[in-house]
This record gives C-alpha cells, structure tokens and sequence, in this order.
C-alpha cells in the first residue's frame, strides 16, 4: 500500500511570505510561552492530524506567526483540480484577533470573494460583514477557515456568493452564473500556468507533482468544456446533450490550453493521447455579449493570458 503524503510540513524559509516584514509581525511572539504561542502551537498539532488530502499546510521554524496554505479545487466545480495559496499571519492576540489572510492572485479574480490584491472578503477573518454565526471568535481555529473557504468560496456557483445578485429571477440568474464559471474555469487555467513558472516557496515539487499528476484531466476538461459536451464545473459528472458556448470562451481556452499543455510537459505529465493545439470540433457563433455575464471577464483573461506566454507586454506587476 502507498503511504499516505503528508499534508503539513515545517519549512524553514519564509522570504516569500506575504506578511514576512509586516510591521505588525517584526517583533511578534518573543515568548514562546505566551498563550497566542501555545494556542498556535495546539492548532498546528490539530492540522497535522485532521487536514484532508486537498489542503496543505507549511508552517516556519523561525515564525510561528506565519503560515502558507495549498487548495486543490473540489470535485464538480469550475476550480476542480485547480491549486490555490494563501498567506495567512496571526496577530500577537491570537486567537482574540482573527488572522489576516492573503490570497496569492496573479492579478486574477476568479471568485466574487478573491480580489486580485490578494484580499479574501469573508465572515470568518472579520473581512465581510456577516452575522455572528459567521464571524470571528475565539473558537474557530485555521482548520476551520480553510475548509470554510474550500466549501464557501470555491464552491460549485460561486457567482452566488455576491451579495448584490438577486435570486428573483432564477432562470436569469442560472444563466449568468454558468457564464461565470466558464471563465472562473479559464481564469483557473491561467493561474495554473502562473504557479508552475513562479511557485511559491517550499511548495515547488508540490505544484510539479499535482500538475503531472492532473494535467492530463484538466486538458481533457479543456476539450469536453470547448466542445460544449459538458457545462463548466461539471466535467466527469454529467451526460448530458451538447451545450451553447461562445465564440470568446473557445478562443480564450485555445490560449489556456496551449500554455498549459508545454507547463505541463515540463512537469513530466503523461500526455500521450493530447496534441499541442485544443480540438474544437464544434463552432459556434457568438451568443449574446451583453446578456451571458461572461465574455467581458473572458475578455480580460485573454490579455493577461498574452501577458503570461510574452505575447504582450505586461504593463503592471501582478499580484
């Protein structure tokens, strides 16, 4: 029997890490007695023994304070098999404070919830005004905000997850949410392709290993998504009749996959029954710019997706 791969690991090199010179960390956690440390130090014992396989934690040797978290995109959404950090610091009152969070975004935004700054707008870090039910207290622990953003944010319709959309007319609202999750899909993509050339510290065989592992079916999801045999988010879990997608969406997943396909040779994923350009069998004229919610952020992917393969000039420093 293979053994299990752990998913928490102590790293002692934190010079990537969003929160390493925060002012308000420099001198933080002197006294390894305090009870922010000893609360820290039972949090880390509870993460080693119940983090599940699609969440992986590296905590430092040297600051206690910080903290770096892997996402794997659930099963039967549009981030499956998708990786996602984040930097979290925790305050010198821990656990009376919440932790700050950092999303590391490339400058994408592919949830209501994730800011291309890196911010994560939700209930639990006091990021988003929520109920009491939702937000901050002294018993909720890391283990509980990641599963939370596993869940709650990279859920099945994350269009949903805006506040500002209203559930009065379902059938409109169904609409633009699929549009949304195909270039929640797209954009999930193109940050794949982000973290291969530019992993994150101590999480690089990390990153090489899932996506020689997975690259195979996120090019096959690329193919049954472009094809429209299957709606973005569910890949593998519906047979159902061919599908409308646009002109746009096609176009900015022949740019995705295309760097996908090189990136993940050169993880060593095993692509035998793939070639290099995406097989668009079915053509389709554009559907509705206006009315679909989704080509304008498709629009935008496919400007920063030129900006990742030297096509075009990136003007700003991504996130």
């Amino acid at each position: 029997m293979m053994e299990k791969k752990s998913t928490f690991d102590l790293v002692s090199d934190d010079s990537d890490h969003r929160f390493r010179h925060h002012k308000f960390h420099k001198n933080c956690f002197t006294a390894s007695n305090s009870f922010a440390c000893r609360r820290i130090m039972n949090e880390w014992k509870l993460l080693a023994k119940d983090l599940p396989d699609s969440i992986h934690v590296q905590v430092y040797e040297h600051r206690i304070d910080l903290l770096r978290a892997a996402i794997v995109g659930s099963p039967g959404t549009p981030y499956q098999d998708g990786l996602f950090f984040f930097d979290i610091a925790f305050p010198t009152d821990y656990p009376f404070k919440p932790p700050k969070i950092h999303y590391i975004s490339f400058g994408y935004q592919l949830n209501p919830n994730l800011y291309p700054s890196g911010t994560v707008c939700l209930g639990l870090p006091n990021t988003w005004k929520a109920d009491k039910l939702m937000s901050w207290t002294p018993a909720i622990t890391i283990l509980t905000v990641l599963l939370s953003i596993q869940a709650i944010v990279l859920n099945e319709k994350p269009l949903f997850n805006n506040p500002t959309y209203s559930l009065s007319d379902y059938s409109l609202m169904e609409s633009k949410a699929r549009a949304y999750n195909a270039s929640v899909f797209v954009l999930t993509c193109y940050s794949s392709v982000c973290l291969i050339q530019k992993p994150p510290k101590n999480f690089e065989e990390f990153v090489i290993e899932h996506f020689r592992e997975r690259g195979h079916a996120i090019l096959d999801a690329c193919k049954e998504y472009a094809n429209g045999r299957v709606r973005a988010g569910h890949y593998g879990y519906d047979n159902m009749a061919v599908v409308k997608v646009t002109e746009s969406f096609q176009a900015s997943l022949q740019i995705a996959y295309r760097n996908m396909y090189k990136k993940f040779l050169e993880c060593g994923a095993s692509l035998e029954n793939f070639v290099e350009e995406l097989e668009v069998k079915v053509k389709v004229p554009e559907q509705g710019k206006r009315s679909n919610g989704g080509n304008e952020i498709l629009a935008k992917a496919m400007g920063k997706s030129k900006q990742a393969l030297g096509w075009k000039k990136n003007k700003k420093n991504s996130t």
